[in-house]
């Protein structure tokens, strides 16, 4: 399984925002498939995050089509929410990507259409600094 250019910096990110790592990656299983989530992370108090559980997938927005690659990130978003929802309900999906990508292409006005009409929360991270900016529910 390839794993995604910023992976090391945003699990870094998450290190250092006070998670513990559970799963790389976390694989759910639903009757007889399973499904590989990018990370699994966990955290004994975390009020300001609704919950202690997370699972993140992550995405770089690197090719020639950023459309293309939200068109591909929400699939997997979706499939991910889904199977979660029906083996892990208390383990909340956040889609993570760079401050550059967010910057870049998230407040384009598709983009914002589309993330906010879906309800997918994201995970802002500084590659540089491996460091956690922004929780967007």
């Amino acid at each position: 399984m390839a794993r995604d250019k910023i992976h090391d910096a945003v699990k870094n990110a998450l290190v250092k925002d006070g998670w513990t790592i559970t799963a790389d990656p976390l694989t759910i299983e639903y009757k007889t498939d399973k499904a590989f989530v990018d990370l699994a992370a966990e955290r004994p108090i975390a009020a300001e995050r609704g919950g202690s559980k997370i699972a993140v997938e992550i995405k770089s927005f690197l090719n020639s089509s950023p459309l293309r690659d939200l068109e591909t990130a929400l699939g997997q978003y979706r499939v991910y929410f889904r199977l979660l929802e029906a083996t892990e309900p208390d383990r909340k999906l956040y889609l993570a990507i760079s401050d550059f990508a967010e910057k870049r292409f998230f407040n384009r006005p598709a983009f914002q259409l589309i993330v906010q009409a879906e309800r997918v929360p994201l995970l802002i991270v500084n590659i540089q600094t491996e460091e956690v900016l922004k929780w967007i529910s």
